[in-house]
């Protein structure tokens, strides 16, 4: 929603003077009218400029013009602007911030840990975000968000870092009074894998860049050709708001991301001082907390803020909080390192599995799984991360004493150190949010007793539907060829039995005498397929029993051991399941194509897929009683390495812009729904004779 502050001429002129004065250097050095966005037949936009300054330009400038309000969310919260136009929601994302303090880092390690060039980059992104901004100042969420400064970029990028890296759930619980939950593993959603001539039938090397994000809002895909005089030429994706693309396919190489989950926050428990208040104990002395408070204005009625403080404070092992259960300081690796987005910029620049892994050594991006491939048949995986060198005696999967310098830790391991494989002799890499010791064929797995079990890596134990899916049919394969390929990305099955996460069998094989009143429903699930297609009664009793679960206490790492799937659980959930399909259909065997359905604006469409399927949909319930996706398979870029260069094929959600109304609002949607793709290039020439539009940002 866009509010509208009903801004005068006179502070529209005014806001539009102002920033004219203030960014009067930097734009002299951006030539606009050689900077040309080319919108192909789906609106995507092809950055075209002498500089690649000039490209950031114009990329920030396209991305306003399709979703400026998701830029505006990103920044909402670094100026703690968030409450002032979410209201308590909004307020929330302003203490989170507050609490991971990237400004600190930013404002410590700007000048030296990004390069001139990098920066010059960034002040050439933000340029053009502020100009937007006060030629359209109706679309301004918070009249103080503008002018946006380089360095607000870069506290966003920590920050994305940190939610990628699942930071913000053991905040909640200490905030919650529920730190004894600390410490557990969570899936979130993407597939990465790749195969070279080892595996193909023709020789060449595939990828599948397959994450699974949400489809609208923050963290959704926003895809875009970035191509300079300078060597900066690629096809993919980013976050809005990213200043280069996150994931995608350059004249070399491929790249794809998938969320790991390492250890990468940990929580320490202080010892307080008997007596004397707001004293700590470290390294036998007793050290004062330091106040770190924050009040968050939320805007209630119209446009009044009203404050909320939040009592937060600082020790020697980060913000610390005096909770019901006792004093506790969260402890993070994301905030140690600012590169982030540089790192991703020279990754879109590398020209060899070489440049790239120098790219790698940055260690900027502070979490995710990467795999990769290039026109040289190299294949590569590794569970990245920033991980930090800790205390061999202690358990860093619980709550940890912060009491001495032994447990704080300051240094990281290398990324030589951390799970990876390159070229294996089975010919294929893959990560479906699974452990990363079962990251190829058997023979060219990591050992998971040469990784530190201080690093928090999932074990082998910890396998989605989805890893065991694509283990299972990438071994039906001697050589495999692209249109097997691209089939077993779309699978759409559970695996049989289940041996893995969601470990749903218990369902599948209940007894239809002892639950009588559920025997029709019973019977179906026990004949099923497991598959997610279009015709299946089984699907929306699956769906809707997870949904249930979900509702209702059972949370992702519940679905990998399996130990809270009690039967009791099962059939309520069931039970749910048969009322809500009797209510809006009148029938308990629905077909999924009538059930699920892919929606925006006056486009609606059945959608096949489900729940940790390789063809992943999330869906919730809506009004009428059908599911709406809200996230799985989003952004999906397919590449084959041939002798004459990369084959791009992509697709999204629903498109390229984010405006109502617009033509390439919805124009991807039956594509997707389809599992069809449009082809990409990244020819300059080809990309001109195709245009649209073509067009200079102002």
């Amino acid at each position: 929603m866009i509010y509208n502050f009903s801004i005068s001429s006179f502070y529209s002129f005014l806001t539009t003077c102002l920033f004219i004065l203030a960014n009067s250097t930097a734009q002299a050095q951006i030539q606009k009218d050689q900077i040309e966005i080319v919108r192909d037949s789906f609106g995507v936009p092809h950055i075209f400029a002498p500089t690649d300054a000039g490209v950031a330009y114009g990329l920030a400038w396209a991305t306003a013009e399709d979703d400026f309000e998701t830029i505006q969310m990103q920044l909402l919260p670094i100026k703690g602007l968030a409450g002032q136009v979410l209201g308590k929601q909004g307020a929330f994302f302003d203490v989170a911030v507050h609490i991971i303090n990237p400004k600190a880092q930013v404002e410590a390690n700007y000048d030296k840990d990004l390069s001139p060039s990098f920066k010059t980059i960034l002040e050439s992104y933000t340029q053009a975000i502020n100009t937007y901004a006060a030629l359209h100042p109706k679309e301004v969420l918070h009249k103080d968000l503008f002018p946006a400064q380089a360095q607000d970029i870069i506290q966003a990028y920590v920050v994305g870092m940190a939610l990628l890296s699942s930071a913000d759930k053991p905040l909640m619980q200490i905030l919650g009074n529920k730190v004894s939950e600390v410490g557990y593993n969570e899936t979130r959603g993407s597939n990465a894998f790749a195969v070279n001539s080892n595996k193909t039938s023709d020789g060449n090397t595939y990828i599948a860049i397959n994450s699974h994000q949400p489809l609208e809002g923050l963290n959704s895909w926003y895809e875009a050709h970035l191509c300079s005089e300078e060597g900066w030429n690629i096809v993919g994706a980013n976050f809005v708001g990213g200043v280069s693309i996150f994931h995608g396919t350059n004249e070399y190489l491929s790249w794809a991301h998938t969320v790991n989950h390492p250890d990468f926050v940990d929580i320490f428990q202080l010892e307080m001082h008997p007596s004397k208040k707001g004293l700590y104990k470290y390294d036998n002395e007793w050290i004062p907390l330091e106040p770190n408070p924050i009040k968050a204005k939320i805007k209630l009625l119209g446009f009044i803020p009203f404050g909320i403080k939040q009592k937060i404070y600082t020790s020697k092992f980060g913000t610390t909080f005096q909770t019901k259960e006792g004093t506790f300081a969260i402890r993070m690796t994301a905030n140690h390192s600012i590169k982030t987005a540089e790192q991703w910029y020279r990754m879109n620049k590398a020209t060899s599995y070489t440049s790239f892994r120098e790219a790698l050594d940055m260690q900027g991006i502070t979490c995710t799984n990467i795999v990769y491939a290039d026109g040289q048949d190299t294949i590569f995986y590794i569970s990245n991360g920033l991980l930090p060198k800790r205390h061999p005696d202690y358990d860093w999967k619980k709550v940890v004493p912060g009491i001495s310098s032994d447990v704080l830790w300051d240094s990281f391991y290398p990324i030589d150190s951390l799970p990876q494989v390159l070229n294996p002799s089975g010919g294929y890499v893959f990560n479906c949010n699974h452990s990363p010791f079962l990251s190829a064929d058997s023979t060219s797995n990591p050992v998971e007793a040469n990784i530190p079990v201080t690093m928090g890596y999932q074990g082998k134990d910890i396998l989605t539907n989805r890893g065991e899916r694509f283990a299972e049919l990438i071994g039906q394969y001697d050589r495999i060829n692209y249109d097997e390929f691209k089939a077993l990305r779309a699978d759409r099955s559970y695996s049989k039995p289940m041996d893995s996460a969601p470990r749903l069998e218990v369902l599948f094989n209940l007894d239809p005498k002892q639950y009588p009143h559920l025997a029709s429903s019973i019977q179906l699930l026990s004949a099923w397929n497991r598959s997610f297609d279009e015709n299946s009664m089984e699907a929306p009793i699956v769906i809707l029993v997870l949904n249930h679960l979900f509702s209702n206490g059972i949370s992702t790492p519940d679905l990998y051991s399996g130990s809270k799937l009690t039967e009791s659980k099962l059939i309520t959930a069931l039970e749910f399941a048969e009322k809500h399909l009797d209510k809006h259909f009148g029938s308990k065997q629905v077909p999924l194509q009538a059930f699920q359905i892919h929606s925006r604006d006056q486009v609606y469409l059945p959608f096949a897929g489900g729940p940790d399927v390789m063809a992943a949909v999330y869906s919730r319930i809506q009004k009428n009683g059908t599911v709406r996706p809200i996230a799985g398979d989003s952004y999906i870029q397919m590449v084959q390495w041939t002798a004459e260069g990369p084959i791009i094929e992509s697709i999204n959600a629903y498109g390229a812009s984010n405006v109502k109304g617009n033509a390439h609002h919805t124009d991807q949607m039956e594509l997707f729904t389809n599992q069809a793709f449009k082809p990409m290039s990244l020819d300059k020439e080809k990309v001109y004779q195709a245009a649209e539009r073509i067009y200079n940002p102002k």
